[in-house]
């Protein structure tokens, strides 16, 4: 018979368990039969020994069936991206509009932050008023009505997954292909998803720091989504560096809005018309990832992306003019305090690990479960790869909830980068493709 007990002594002897006992730990999850001392020891044993192919879309189908699964009947097709997590990226926030400005549905399932990198639902709840745990109906009228919503997963979406985030979250677990594989598809296969984009981040900043790892993870998710019928396709994308040039919560969102509005960050506007092509390719609705990203492309230049994140924001609680008057509706943090080079040269590393955690610790994240996210805090301004410096030219903003915490984040955020006097040619933002 199967227990917790017979599990987690598997993954202790550096053996992964059978798949109907995954499934049963599992199902166990959701209905209460583990204990959250017993999810970590699970998170910590598959971190050791593993899970196995079979194992893995075991934990991926049980997770998915732990709870309600959802389908669709809507004149368009039903889409989604997502991406493994890395600092300053807020792709979604303009995607998921912009897909929507394109006749396309996307019921996009979110996390909140995850270890040193933020979630997209903290993100949005930086907005006064907003909502992300819609229920159900709800949640189906504004896709209906809008094209798209971000939210949690209810507790009926998937509640296997979401217990055992949140132990990943504060047990140093986050980084198990396993588990990210799980996680990850259990909430977008119940989602009813038709056919999936994946950005799978490589760099300082992301969970996969090395290519081999980021590789291996691509082609896992790829092969699990499409071996249970959602069409899926995934890029390699550059994390030595933060995505937008800002890390925190109501600083992204400004960032997203700076993109909508046609003035914001070029790699960020990049990434997304990249990855909305290659959606859109997938689906059907474009020749080919170039043509999709041109249309990506057009229906922000025009506004009508803009427009679409407005109404959703509106549909979800917001502010029904937060797209006109989105800098005044964003918290701003009391303090901030530039901090500069120091020094000429050349900006050459960037630790995105160090400044995601230096974030979190500033309140833009949590460092226990259950801790109050103060969406105000972050940096705005880093300074990118490659750039030439001066002794007076800023690296980043620091915003901060006082003096004392934005001088522990300046010592922090000088530890994070390296000045070299040679010059630096910065990655390429997408590295590569699985399909």
């Amino acid at each position: 018979m199967t227990d917790a007990r017979s599990v987690l002594a598997d993954l202790r002897a550096g053996v992964a368990p059978e798949p109907d006992a995954v499934r049963w730990f599992a199902k166990g999850l959701a209905d209460g039969q583990v204990s959250d001392a017993q999810a970590g020891a699970f998170a910590m044993g598959v971190c050791h020994a593993g899970l196995g192919d079979a194992g893995r879309v075991a934990l991926t189908e049980a997770m998915r069936d732990s709870g309600d699964t959802l389908a669709w009947d809507l004149p368009g097709p039903v889409i989604d991206k997502h991406s493994t997590g890395g600092i300053g990226d807020c792709v979604s926030l303009v995607l998921a509009p912009a897909l929507a400005a394109l006749d396309c549905y996307v019921p996009m399932i979110s996390g909140r932050g995850l270890g040193h990198t933020g979630g997209t639902l903290d993100k949005l709840e930086a907005i006064p008023g907003l909502l992300t745990e819609l229920a159900e109906d709800r949640f189906r009228h504004v896709v209906a009505e809008v094209g798209c919503a971000i939210v949690s997963a209810s507790g009926q979406i998937a509640p296997a997954d979401k217990r055992l985030y949140a132990v990943r979250d504060v047990t140093a677990t986050v980084d198990s292909v396993d588990l990210i594989t799980a996680s990850i598809l259990s909430k977008k296969l119940a989602a009813g998803t038709d056919a999936l984009v994946l950005d799978v981040k490589v760099g300082s900043g992301a969970f996969m720091t090395d290519r081999e790892h980021a590789q291996t993870l691509a082609e896992t998710l790829v092969d699990t989504a499409n071996g249970a019928g959602c069409k899926c396709s995934a890029l390699l994308t550059d994390m030595d560096q933060p995505l937008a040039p800002a890390i925190g919560n109501a600083v992204e969102v400004a960032e997203v809005m700076r993109v909508l509005t046609g003035q914001g960050d070029t790699r960020l506007a990049g990434l997304t018309e990249a990855l909305g092509g290659a959606l859109l390719a997938l689906a059907g609705q474009a020749e080919s990832a170039e043509a999709g990203a041109a249309r990506v492309r057009e229906v922000i230049g025009s506004g009508v992306a803009a427009e679409r994140f407005g109404r959703m924001v509106a549909a979800m609680g917001g502010p029904a003019d937060f797209v006109e008057h989105w800098e005044a509706r964003l918290p701003v943090a009391p303090v901030r305090r530039v901090v500069t080079a120091g020094r000429i040269g050349v900006l050459s590393r960037i630790d995105g690990i160090a400044l995601g955690l230096s974030v979190v610790r500033l309140g833009g994240g949590r460092a226990r479960e259950g801790d109050v996210v103060d969406p105000s805090v972050g940096l705005t301004g880093v300074a990118r790869l490659g750039d030439r410096l001066d002794a007076d030219t800023p690296l980043a903003t620091i915003h901060a909830a006082d003096e004392a915490a934005a001088e522990r984040a300046e010592g922090e955020l000088r530890r994070a980068v390296e000045i070299s006097d040679h010059d630096v040619t910065p990655p390429k933002l997408i590295q590569g493709e699985v399909s």
